[in-house]
């Protein structure tokens, strides 16, 4: 700038034109993208256009792909993917929150390989050393008696399963679940997902009972003290040091499920996640799910943790997200970031719970495949050996401390909350109501931050929250450049905004 133009032209320009902010937003060049030494592949599959004309002839249609030009990617490395062209972006949604260790990372690609070359499939009606290896040591790395693994190939998967085992076990069938949760969609686990736009018109929720959600933003009480955050809502709160009168008032509302909804000491089971993930990163107030355990407990129910999105050490201060909450639960089941992309999920109980399979046949074809096995465990040791959790929380509070400097400096940001990498940004139309924004203005941010190559989650009840769950690898520098995108994006959509309303 200096030589171009002289250090005394930008002083006078900075006197003399009011809309010097819009000037140097529409001629300041986009964030410099963090380097990376990784070149990829040339790209040698059908054009755009042949992938294209091939989806809309064999793909079923309900399967729809983010962007107005969806990305045609075929390559990735660690939090970078690359497109059909050669085209880098810095992925901070990790494959909808699946990516934990990175892309294609080194050791799990050679783990995997290797398992490839000399077994790929046997079930487990013979023995096989991997799933045993591994059993071992993930439910080492869970508290408790929670000893018991049985191995599946997806979340639905698990929480179906984690269904038919509370129901058994109690001998009842009323499950709870939360408004705003998203628990699955196969046939039986979407009864517990009460997101509408997530629901099909087919009896999928019998026995299934969905509870206020207590969420200390968007719900009927919370405040600035409530949640488990680096960053509280902007909401008044009165609660005293130590005691959330947002869980009371929730916890209140759980009781009248039971109260009006269910037989006297008939629940099979609550199930929760730790932060609600396609809600839009929604977390519970401090204490709520812990007295919810225990009125649960008290009726002759089990408690389920969903940690398929909090699990791994994602949250950064634990392995688990149920941990920050001060309990223990019955059942976990866990998903996504548990093979880094392979298709691979768990359900991890005691050993008494676990007899209740036992009463009938029941068995999952491909649940402990060896190569998934083998990818859970490549995993779990990258995890350890490189110290992500401990990544997770620094460079997510970081970047929480950053984003929340957005709600102050933009008017369409409402509320920046999450623990560890696991963040949501939730952009409004209006800060006093809480409005949700539009979702073609939504559509304006996010296509905006994929322009300038970073890519970006979506999720809420209105589509309206940037959900950003990157790999567990992610920098600083990848922090400091992702907040640089979003905010050069919501510049230009405010001033956007600011030209249709004096025009």
């Amino acid at each position: 700038m200096k030589n171009m133009f002289g250090r005394n032209f930008i002083v006078r320009g900075l006197i003399k034109n009011e809309n010097f902010r819009k000037f140097t937003t529409n001629q300041r060049p986009p964030p410099v993208m963090p380097s990376c030494d990784y070149k990829p592949k040339q790209y040698e599959g059908p054009d755009f256009d042949t992938v294209q004309k091939i989806k809309e002839k064999h793909i079923v249609p309900c399967i729809k792909q983010y962007y107005k030009e969806p990305l045609l990617l075929h390559e990735g490395h660690m939090q970078w993917l690359f497109d059909h062209n050669g085209r880098r972006y810095l992925d901070m949604f990790s494959g909808i929150v699946t990516v934990s260790a990175g892309h294609c990372h080194p050791k799990v690609t050679k783990e995997t390989k290797d398992q490839i070359d000399k077994l790929w499939h046997t079930t487990n009606i013979y023995l096989h050393p991997k799933l045993y290896e591994y059993a071992e040591k993930l439910t080492a790395k869970l508290p408790g008696n929670l000893k018991v693994a049985y191995f599946v190939n997806s979340g639905s998967e698990a929480n179906d399963l984690a269904m038919l085992i509370t129901r058994i076990y109690t001998g009842n069938f009323d499950i709870i679940s939360f408004r705003n949760a998203y628990h699955g969609l196969s046939p039986y686990s979407m009864g517990m997902t009460a997101l509408s736009f997530s629901r099909h018109d087919v009896p999928s929720a019998l026995g299934i009972h969905h509870a206020m959600n207590p969420d200390v933003y968007r719900g009927l009480w919370g405040g600035a003290h409530c949640r488990d955050s680096p960053v509280q809502t902007d909401r008044k709160c009165d609660c005293a040091e130590g005691k959330c009168q947002a869980a009371d008032r929730y916890y209140e509302q759980l009781e009248e499920v039971f109260m009006y909804s269910l037989a006297p000491s008939k629940v099979a089971a609550l199930f929760a996640e730790s932060i609600q993930g396609v809600g839009g990163t929604v977390q519970f107030p401090k204490g709520f799910l812990k007295k919810a355990y225990e009125l649960v407990r008290s009726n002759g129910g089990l408690c389920v943790a969903d940690e398929v999105q909090t699990g791994f050490g994602r949250t950064g201060d634990y392995f688990w997200g149920f941990e920050s909450h001060e309990v223990i639960p019955d059942i976990v089941t866990m998903a996504k970031g548990i093979g880094n992309g392979y298709p691979l999920a768990a359900v991890v109980t005691t050993p008494e719970i676990s007899q209740a399979l036992g009463h009938a046949f029941h068995f999952n074809t491909f649940g402990g495949n060896p190569v998934a096995c083998t990818a859970g465990m490549a995993t779990l040791e990258v995890i350890e050996e490189e110290g992500l959790q401990k990544n997770s929380k620094i460079v997510g509070t970081y970047l929480l401390e950053e984003l929340a400097k957005l709600r102050d400096e933009f008017a369409y940001v409402g509320d920046v909350r999450g623990k560890g990498l696991m963040i949501g940004v939730d952009l409004v139309k209006n800060k006093a109501t809480r409005e949700p924004i539009a979702a073609k203005h939504f559509a304006d941010i996010w296509e905006d931050c994929k322009d300038m190559g970073v890519l970006l989650g979506r999720g809420g009840m209105n589509g309206n929250v940037i959900r950003i769950k990157p790999p567990m690898c992610v920098t600083k520098q990848d922090a400091d450049f992702t907040v640089q995108v979003l905010r050069t994006a919501l510049e230009k959509f405010t001033e956007k905004c600011e030209k249709c309303k004096t025009s």
